[in-house]
């Protein structure tokens, strides 16, 4: 019997590594519009989202969103939309993605006190299933297919 690695491959997915965290996240290298940025994979959060202070950096042009945020830091969060992003995880990219920004001080202020270092995002459902994602949590990586 072949191992994943080797199915995978032949079925044409990109094999990337996480990191796991000391809070027992798994921790992405990407970029998005070709900015490097570390986010963490939450297969939870159904959209990918940047912090706020972020969307200079990461070249978003965003708009009005009547999308509400809920996660950790509570319920009914204020959120903005940005669309037509290019994003690249590995070798897999995609473009046409949809961003929602909200504030993350919640999230980064947790992992701190974790002595883990601050995200710029999250890499939500919405990309896991574009990319038809297998997270393999034993050998922490993640396959995406092309």
């Amino acid at each position: 019997m072949s191992s994943l690695k080797t199915f995978l491959y032949k079925k044409k997915y990109h094999r990337i590594p996480l990191t796991a965290t000391e809070t027992d996240h798994f921790e992405v290298g990407a970029k998005i519009n070709g900015i490097s940025g570390r986010f963490i994979l939450d297969t939870g959060a159904s959209n990918t989202c940047i912090g706020f202070d972020k969307a200079e950096q990461f070249k978003l042009i965003s708009e009005e969103s009547e999308i509400k945020a809920a996660g950790a830091g509570g319920t009914n969060l204020e959120t903005l939309i940005s669309l037509k992003n290019k994003i690249e995880i590995g070798d897999w990219k995609k473009k046409k993605i949809k961003i929602v920004l909200f504030d993350l001080v919640h999230v980064n202020e947790a992992l701190v006190a974790h002595n883990v270092s601050p995200v710029d995002g999250i890499i939500g459902a919405d990309i896991l299933k574009k990319s038809k994602a297998i997270i393999d949590y034993d050998k922490s990586c993640i396959y995406l297919k092309k």
